[in-house]
């Protein structure tokens, strides 16, 4: 008896050879390469079956089975039958309860059944049970549908010449799904600018835009992970649009969802990095070259188990069903979300940028290219500034002020000491004073404005008097002035020469000017 029962088509094909072509059980055991008291066994059984060839009508495979090898000659099975565990409970339990395990879970079990199995047999049929609900569905990718990108774990060491430090180079893989048409390349990290530039050169070079991309939850590429309803990062949702494709990231923690791509990553660090690890670079245009030299030969490298490469099924399918490339390259830009300050200011970069002052606490959002700071309140633009590249600058658009804040920035001290010249020559050297004795003129703006003001309770004529008064006992300011026409002494004679006011004072070049404060 055969350790291993041979199937019913090599029955058939013994008894054909044997009562058909007559053969000898030797010649019969070559042909169906078995072994001779194999043969023997077979026809021995058919014979006191009463078997021969053709089998009768109606005869099929279980029939024939049955007749050769009847019950009574399978192994007596046990007349007890052992109480069935729960598997659905227990696999339940396990995902439930971390702390829970199989020990605990078959103690449970052989309290309740004492003739049940044993631990060892448990946890084989638990494994066995458990493997059949990881079932696989199998992708069918349709030509130029779906295109797959991910970072591989794995880095490249580049050199640097001068300092020798060694800083490691992320690899970026991109696949296509009907062909796994593969495009490979090193970027300096995995920030924004790089991720975008790597899907700009993988574009180019398959000539054409697959009609989705599907990412990795990467924070460049998914701003909020989510099984059901991902948050796709703004800036790489304007990229999906200038190229006219769609976003559709894999389920976290779902690596089957971008097989094309884990498969291409894999090959792609045995075939180049692995390759390439006896090299030592020192710049990625370096690396790049080197490494689109063995993705050319890795993409024309011939299947193992079908007919043709990636190239030649790239060539057939996917490139013919591409959408084109769009006219112009997307202008890669950062979005950040900001709040305004209260001084109508957005920070940014270590800058600041103004935006309309009644946007104040509001939160905006910030696009920034190389050249320009673009800022968007609800998707509408609301302001537009020349990036600055320096750190702490203040940029600021006059139209972006409160109507308040523009009309004290528009009087510089020469306005104040103009405005006071046509009061009287008194005044405007009252105000010259004023400025000149701060540290810095702005500090007596303040002191100015509120002179001004008496302008409109006083007279001229008054103010004039009063600031001619300041000036002879040396009491320069703004509380002294109020206090000078409030108590009419700008009325009284000067102390100096009773009765008779002091003339103007002499205009010559050692005599400040309004213009000596601008």
């Amino acid at each position: 008896m055969p350790a291993r029962r041979m199937s019913t088509r090599k029955i058939k094909d013994v008894l054909r050879l044997r009562h058909e072509l007559k053969l000898e059980q030797r010649q019969i055991a070559r042909s169906c390469s078995l072994s001779v008291s194999t043969v023997h066994e077979y026809l021995k059984r058919a014979a006191a079956a009463n078997v021969g060839w053709p089998l009768p009508d109606g005869w099929d495979d279980a029939r024939l089975e049955a007749a050769l090898f009847p019950l009574s000659d399978a192994p007596p099975r046990s007349t007890t039958r052992k109480s069935p565990p729960d598997f659905a409970a227990a696999h339940e339990q396990l995902q439930r309860h971390r702390h829970v395990t199989l020990q605990l879970l078959w103690e449970e079990y052989r309290d309740a059944n004492q003739d049940g199995y044993g631990y060892s047999r448990y946890c084989e049929l638990y494994q066995r049970w458990r493997k059949k609900l990881d079932v696989v569905l199998r992708q069918e990718h349709k030509a130029g549908e779906k295109a797959f990108v991910d970072w591989a774990g794995t880095t490249m060491p580049i050199h640097d010449r001068e300092s020798g430090d060694v800083w490691q180079a992320s690899l970026f893989i991109a696949a296509l799904g009907a062909s796994s048409y593969t495009w490979a390349e090193v970027t300096r990290d995995q920030q924004m600018e790089s991720w975008l530039l790597a899907h700009i050169h993988a574009l180019e070079h398959w000539g054409g835009v697959p009609r989705l991309l599907v990412p990795d939850n990467t924070r460049t590429g998914v701003s909020k992970a989510c099984r059901y309803d991902p948050d796709v990062n703004p800036t790489y949702q304007n990229f999906a649009a200038h190229y006219g494709f769609g976003v559709l990231p894999a389920r976290p923690y779902k690596p089957r969802d971008k097989a094309v791509v884990e498969n291409a990553v894999q090959v792609a660090q045995r075939w180049i990095l692995a390759a390439l690890r006896h090299r030592k670079f020192f710049s990625l245009t370096e690396a790049n070259h080197s490494i689109g030299e063995l993705l050319h030969r890795l993409n024309h490298r011939p299947f193992r188990k079908r007919d043709g490469s990636r190239a030649s099924v790239f060539e057939a399918l996917d490139k013919p069903a591409l959408q084109p490339l769009p006219q112009e390259r997307f202008e890669i830009a950062e979005w950040v979300r900001a709040r305004v300050n209260i001084d109508y200011h957005v920070a940014f970069d270590g800058n600041f940028y103004s935006v309309p002052y009644n946007l104040v606490q509001q939160l905006v959002e910030i696009r920034a290219t190389v050249t320009t700071i673009e800022i968007l309140h609800q998707s509408v633009r609301v302001a537009s500034h020349v990036r600055s590249r320096g750190r702490e600058k203040v940029i600021t658009n006059r139209e972006h002020r409160p109507k308040s804040h523009q009309a004290h920035l528009e009087w510089p001290p020469s306005r104040m000491v103009q405005w006071a010249e046509t009061i009287g020559p008194h005044t405007a050297q009252l105000f010259e004073r004023i400025l000149a004795d701060k540290p810095h003129p702005e500090m007596g703006y303040r002191g100015c404005l509120g002179i001004i003001r008496l302008a409109k309770k006083y007279s001229n004529a008054r103010l004039e008097a009063a600031a001619e008064r300041a000036l002879l006992t040396g009491a320069c300011r703004y509380r002294s002035i109020a206090s000078i026409l409030k108590n009419s002494l700008d009325r009284q004679p000067l102390p100096c020469t009773p009765g008779k006011r002091l003339a103007p004072p002499a205009r010559h070049d050692n005599i400040r000017g309004s213009e000596y404060f601008d």
